[in-house]
C-alpha cells in the first residue's frame, strides 16, 4: 500500500515536501525492490507524470515542467520516498499521487506520457494548492 502526505496550501514561490510511505506489498516484496514515482492531476485536467526514482536510487526522471524545481529521493530504511518541491507556481496546484512498480522502465515510460498507468500500486493523493 502507498500513502502520500505532506500536501497543503503554499504561496507562489514557496516550497513543500511530499512524502510517500509504502508497506504491505504482495508476495513479501520489500519497498527497496520498487521504483516509486509521482503523478498529479489538476481539476479539469489530464493526469501528468511528475517524477520517479529507481529502486536503487541511481536513476531519476522528471517531467520538463518541474526540472530544476523538484527533487525526488528515497529512504529505504524508512520505506519512504520524498518529493521536494520549490519555486512553486499556481500551475503546480493538483492532487499528487505516488505509485510503485517493480519496473523503473515501465514507471518512467508511463509517467512520460506513453503508458496506461497500470502500475503495480497507486496510493491515495494529497492536495497541493499554490495560491496567494
Amino acid at each position: 500500500q502507498l500513502q502520500a502526505s505532506g500536501g497543503g496550501l503554499v504561496q507562489p514561490g514557496g516550497s513543500l515536501t511530499l512524502s510517500c510511505a509504502g508497506s504491505g506489498f504482495a508476495s513479501g516484496d520489500t519497498f527497496d525492490l520498487y521504483a516509486i514515482g509521482w503523478f498529479r492531476q489538476a481539476p479539469g485536467k489530464e493526469r501528468e507524470g511528475v517524477s520517479c526514482i529507481s529502486h536503487s536510487g541511481m536513476s531519476t526522471y522528471y517531467t520538463n515542467s518541474v526540472k530544476g524545481r523538484f527533487t525526488i529521493s528515497r529512504d529505504d530504511a524508512k520505506n519512504m520516498v520524498y518529493l521536494q518541491m520549490s519555486s512553486l507556481s499556481p500551475e503546480d496546484t493538483a492532487v499528487y499521487y505516488c505509485a510503485a512498480d517493480l519496473s523503473y522502465d515501465y514507471l518512467s515510460w508511463t509517467l512520460s506520457g506513453r503508458g496506461s498507468y497500470a502500475m503495480a500500486y497507486r496510493g491515495k493523493g494529497t492536495l497541493v494548492t499554490v495560491s496567494s
